[in-house]
């Protein structure tokens, strides 16, 4: 069986769909908590739900049931400010699965994030020597808990410690796509903007305060979330592939174009406006992420990524113009 932990969040009910039209038996960690989150998961078929709290000591229980672990579960907000917290639910328990799936020689998939590049000043490499990851500073706290968690186990591989049979390390950059609607100010600007759009009024997008960036025209890599599973099932099925990767488009696009095609999919005029960033974020704000994909690729994935286009007009025709907007 394949646990998933975060698997009713954004990314993790993604993956849990996918395995389950692949039939795989799947268990499910993440709490539900109050609202709809559980609509992420409502067309899955999941063999088990474990509490977070009980993580450890059902895995102790089960480890020789366990065909691999996919880590996704973490608080995924850009804004938290609350260190303790972020300990508490990112990198501790990172470290813990990581120790038992060593221990287990079970295959240990789990998420680290383009945050950790920080501004971007070291470049969007995705080395996982510790030389390298020395030079990048992530400019918040989630970033840096990522981070955290990426030079452990650096420093374990440099000083030869044993690992899991196959480990990889994910640095997803902008994802977007179903079963985001739960993320609230976190979603991505595609599905914050989609009823805007549909109800024919204006998009909001941050002025510029970088004066090589027009206004909208601050660029990120944004993957669709299907292509971000794509990844993760080739990991699953080529066990031999280990290592920290990117996972973006290698295309950085403006937050102008992405606005664009959000009217474009929906059949809208376009109306945008722009306002200041906020002051508490705009010292923190990236204007310039893509990821270098040539390390995923020469390990083997052959898979395409969606153009901006192309995902947006699935994610809006396919999802967030339906009744029914999960996958």
């Amino acid at each position: 069986m394949i646990l998933v932990t975060g698997g009713a969040g954004f990314i993790g009910s993604n993956i849990v769909a996918a395995l389950s039209e692949r039939g795989e038996k799947i268990v499910i960690c993440d709490w539900l908590e109050q609202g709809e989150k559980w609509k992420n998961i409502a067309k899955s078929v999941v063999s088990e739900f474990v509490d977070p709290d009980n993580l450890e000591s059902w895995l102790h229980r089960n480890d020789s049931r366990l065909g691999a672990i996919i880590h996704m579960g973490a608080i995924s907000a850009t804004t938290e400010t609350d260190g303790d917290l972020i300990l508490k639910r990112n990198f501790g328990p990172t470290r813990m699965l990581w120790r038992f799936a060593t221990e287990n020689a079970t295959p240990f998939i789990f998420a680290s994030s383009a945050a950790t590049y920080g501004n971007g000043g070291a470049g969007f490499d995705d080395n996982e020597s510790e030389a390298a990851l020395a030079k990048l500073q992530p400019l918040n706290l989630y970033g840096w808990s990522k981070h955290a968690i990426d030079k452990f186990i650096a420093r374990e591989i440099d000083r030869g410690a044993t690992t899991p049979p196959q480990w990889a390390g994910l640095k997803f950059f902008n994802v977007y796509g179903p079963n985001e609607y739960h993320k609230g100010g976190m979603k991505s600007v595609i599905a914050q903007s989609y009823p805007k759009i549909a109800a024919g009024e204006a998009v909001t997008l941050f002025k510029s305060h970088n004066p090589d960036y027009e206004d909208g025209g601050q660029l990120r890599d944004f993957v669709y979330v299907k292509d971000c599973v794509d990844v993760v099932l080739w990991l699953l099925d080529n066990g031999s592939v280990s290592g920290l990767f990117n996972l973006g488009t290698g295309k950085a696009r403006s937050f102008k174009d992405l606005a664009a095609a959000t009217f474009k999919a929906a059949n809208k005029p376009e109306k945008i406006t722009y306002i200041d960033t906020p002051l508490e974020i705009r010292d923190k704000y990236q204007y310039f992420t893509e990821a270098n994909m040539q390390k995923l690729r020469s390990c083997g994935f052959g898979g395409n990524f969606h153009s901006l286009e192309d995902g947006i007009s699935d994610y809006v025709t396919n999802f967030l113009s339906k009744d029914d907007p999960y996958r």
